[in-house]
């Protein structure tokens, strides 16, 4: 078993890359040696605020190279960080934190608003640091993140860390509608670093655009990188403008994006105004890829096309295909490799089996369900969905594959309802409990709808109390005021009743095979 810490790999980059170029954010760039000062002032400033071993830490900021420092300190801290979305709503954060027991919240100054009006419900948060502005803006009480770093000494407390401490917990939903803390251990995250830098193609010196949020997958990608002397590119939004004019100014040489993210770079005008001979790696993931977009991708790009699949719980990566794989020359076999999620990482063991446990047929369609070094330690204070998900040492990824004779999986379903829109995981219980709400609704089912830009959008089947009525637009503004635009509905039908099954539940199965009886899978 490898015994680094998160730390030490941090600290290793800043020894032996000291002068160079760590971090490019906007006209600002920092070296590796001053990452590494930023971060241990800010590990000091923690102590003295009396952060301690195990205490969680969160972060509610968009990208910016503060969060970097946030990430280095916490884990050098032996405290544990809790990631925030922001486009989740503040009910969402107001429970993750809480659930979390949190002592601390750094957050944006672009999030002040919120940040004030979630104080009055969390139970545990005792220190605020704001990120960025005017040290005179900040809220009373609260401290500044720039400041505080500037007044604080690069010397602090030795904190003994074990691999198997908790470096972070990243919430995902679930069936019940709440969010599940997934505990991840610093061997966890050092051995999805591991596979990243042998399964991706990353190589010397890459020059790393981060376009995604650092909260999720892009912050998995920022050690590999940094490991092998590479420069971290930070944009704090997408746009494919945006992106494709900074891949051009700092020849970019590779990106991870989701789905959506491509197609939006296919179909927008400034593709061809821009020169991205640089770039030699698009790595995607996060949600199913439509393989016409992907052949056109290939054909766009080049071949420089690498995908990963994997979940929170086993993070980043169970099953990579490389760049190399995405080239067949035989157009049969080129349209299922490019279906496929590709094959297991050298560090996973996969198999797929029946609702009895018993692995299936190859060729079968069955669970995937995984074992690896990189697995959770389970759900924050949540010992039976742990034991739900882990039974005998292997993950329940609740995901269904079909897996051929040379290794490579197919996703086919999902054994759980989640929605994955755009790279984000909705869960429609959450959005279907808010529904249920309004006065007039009397049932409501959320599924997962193909959609050609985002894999899948959020569709609402609802049902109306006798003699009541409501617009498709009132249900939408409703839920999004509650829960947030990423998780509202896109479009709501109004139905006379809604299927159920034998057991009087929603027959789920059979609302989403009436808007995926053109598709082959059901997952976009």
């Amino acid at each position: 078993m490898i015994a680094w810490t998160i730390g030490e790999l941090y600290d290793r980059c800043v020894d032996f890359y000291g002068p160079r170029i760590a971090i490019t954010y906007k006209d600002q760039s920092y070296t590796y040696k001053e990452m590494g000062h930023k971060a241990d002032c800010l590990v000091s400033a923690l102590q003295e605020l009396g952060l301690k071993k195990g205490d969680t830490v969160s972060f509610l900021m968009a990208n910016c190279p503060e969060y970097i420092f946030c990430e280095i300190a916490v884990a050098k801290s032996g405290c544990v960080r809790v990631p925030l979305a922001v486009l989740l709503g503040s009910s969402d954060h107001i429970y993750m934190m809480n659930q979390a027991e949190s002592s601390t919240l750094i957050y944006h100054e672009s999030m002040t608003s919120r940040v004030k009006e979630m104080i009055p419900h969390l139970e545990t948060v005792r220190n605020f640091i704001c990120v960025g502005g005017d040290p005179g803006s900040v809220m009373e009480g609260h401290l500044h993140f720039q400041s505080l770093i500037e007044s604080s000494s690069p010397s602090y407390e030795q904190v003994e860390i074990d691999p198997e401490d908790l470096v972070g917990l990243y919430y995902t939903g679930g069936t019940t509608g709440k969010p599940k803390g997934v505990m991840l251990s610093h061997r966890a995250w050092v051995y999805t670093v591991l596979m990243e830098m042998l399964e991706l193609g990353l190589g010397w010196e890459e020059v790393f655009v981060y376009p995604t949020p650092l909260t999720h997958a892009g912050g998995c990608l920022m050690l590999p990188v940094l490991l092998r002397k590479g420069r971290v590119v930070i944009v704090d939004h997408f746009d494919p403008k945006l992106l494709l004019s900074t891949i051009e100014k700092e020849s970019v040489t590779a990106v991870f994006l989701v789905p959506t993210m491509i197609y939006v770079l296919l179909d927008s005008p400034y593709l061809e105004k821009h020169d991205l001979r640089s770039l030699r790696n698009i790595i995607y993931g996060a949600s199913a890829i439509a393989p016409d977009r992907l052949k056109q991708a290939l054909d766009t790009f080049g071949p420089v096309m690498t995908q990963l699949f994997g979940q929170t719980e086993a993070p980043m990566m169970m099953s990579v295909l490389s760049r190399e794989e995405h080239i067949v020359e035989d157009p049969a076999r080129e349209k299922e490799i490019l279906s496929s999620a590709g094959r297991p990482t050298f560090h996973t063991q996969v198999r797929l089996v029946d609702d009895d446990g018993n692995e299936v047929k190859r060729g079968d369609a069955g669970e995937v369900v995984v074992r690896c070094a990189n697995m959770m330690h389970g759900y924050f204070k949540n010992p039976e969905a742990t034991s739900e998900t882990i039974r005998d040492g292997w993950l329940h990824t609740g995901d269904i594959a079909k897996q051929d004779e040379e290794g490579y999986l197919y996703i086919v379903d999902r054994k759980k309802d989640m929605i994955v829109s755009g790279g984000f995981n909705i869960y429609p219980r959450e959005i279907e409990d808010v529904l249920f709400e309004h006065p007039m609704v009397k049932g409501a089912a959320v599924v997962g709808v193909p959609h050609e830009k985002w894999g899948e959008e959020v569709k609402a089947i609802v049902t109306l109390h006798k003699d009541e009525s409501a617009t498709e637009e009132e249900l939408i503004r409703f839920v999004k005021e509650r829960k947030g635009s990423l998780v509202a509905p896109k479009t709501i039908e109004f139905w006379d009743e809604i299927p159920l099954t034998n057991l009087g539940k929603l027959d789920k199965k059979a609302i989403k095979a009436r808007f995926w009886e053109e598709q082959d899978r059901m997952v976009s």
